[in-house]
């Protein structure tokens, strides 16, 4: 019987502790875009590489065990990806990273059907991350979206 209330204690334990992490006080890191362009070293398909700001904005380190992400235009999923054993940030720390994602064909080809069915000066986004601070916390979910103007392509 000891060794049972050794485990009941101890699972008592793990659970208060990942509790107190989402505690009332707890923000959502922030994540934003910092980068986008062409990864040079592509091999048949092309992939792009996204610069990444992550803030913590708690007292307690983050240990971001990997993510998983995609950018939708339009509605359309354009591209995805995922990265794992990203470095922990610390407590009101902030960490930049470069992500590489692939693009979604079919999501491109029904993005340029609609552009040019319908004549638009700005077009919408949506970033998606989940990510992964270890077994015993839930995932994150970070969305951030915005309007981008086509011209500002060209500059």
């Amino acid at each position: 019987m000891p060794v049972f209330k050794s485990f009941i204690v101890v699972v008592t334990l793990v659970v208060l502790s990942a509790c107190a992490t989402l505690s009332p006080n707890y923000e959502k890191p922030q994540v934003s875009i910092t980068s986008f362009s062409l990864a040079p070293e592509y091999q048949g398909v092309p992939s792009f590489n996204i610069g990444l700001r992550v803030v913590n904005p708690n007292r307690a380190a983050l240990p971001i065990e990997g993510m998983s992400y995609s950018v939708e235009i339009e509605g359309n999923r354009i591209l995805t990806g995922a990265e794992p054993n990203l470095p922990k940030i610390e407590g009101y720390g902030t960490a930049d990273y470069v992500i590489q994602a692939t693009p979604d064909l079919l999501g491109g080809a029904r993005l340029i059907q609609q552009l040019l069915s319908t004549r638009k000066d700005s077009l919408n986004y949506l970033f998606k991350a989940k990510l992964d601070v270890g077994s015993l916390m839930p995932y994150i979910y970070i969305e951030e979206s915005g309007d981008f103007g086509i011209n500002d392509l060209n500059k």
